[in-house]
């Protein structure tokens, strides 16, 4: 078992607190990678912290269980506490948003796609449509008379 941390770095203009909008409908998209074998799955898999599936040959359950299309040994993906939201003072600095509960097989990679929200600093306005799939979103804040933004959106997993 390892544990997991998604840390994400943007560059925060006139925002903060970046985070999915439905933590719990929030669909995440990685990369995964097989711990035995070490291939790298082709496609993005989508996993939700509202569903769950059964472990094979166990009462658990797990966000995302998944077999290996190489070497056919089954992996599973669990998320552990609540989302983290990214703060404006970390604005392009990495830092860790959601930890993950990993057995047999590890994300490589993460696509932020659409879903996010963030709320302006100065005028607390929320802004809940926010599409990273370009890896940077940009708007208007009426209230503040600014322009609002998250660009250069990076990621990384590194050990809880």
């Amino acid at each position: 078992m390892v544990k997991l941390n998604l840390n994400i770095k943007a560059v925060l203009t006139n925002v903060t607190d970046l985070q999915p909008a439905d933590d719990e409908g929030f669909d995440y998209h990685f990369k995964i990678k097989c711990n035995s074998c070490q291939e790298v799955a082709d496609n993005l898999v989508t996993v939700c912290r509202q569903e769950s599936s059964s472990i094979s040959g166990s009462r658990g359950e797990a966000n995302l269980v998944m077999r290996c299309k190489f070497c056919k040994r089954e992996g599973s993906l669990n998320f552990e506490g609540i989302t983290r939201p990214y703060p404006f003072e970390k604005s392009g600095q990495f830092a860790p948003i959601v930890t993950v509960e990993c057995r047999g097989l590890e994300p490589v990679d993460f696509e932020p796609m659409d879903g996010w929200k963030v709320k302006g600093v100065e005028s607390n306005t929320v802004f809940d449509e926010v599409d990273l799939s370009d890896d940077m979103w940009a708007d208007y804040d009426e209230k503040a008379g600014d322009e609002v933004s998250v660009a250069e959106f990076e990621c990384k997993f590194t050990k809880a």
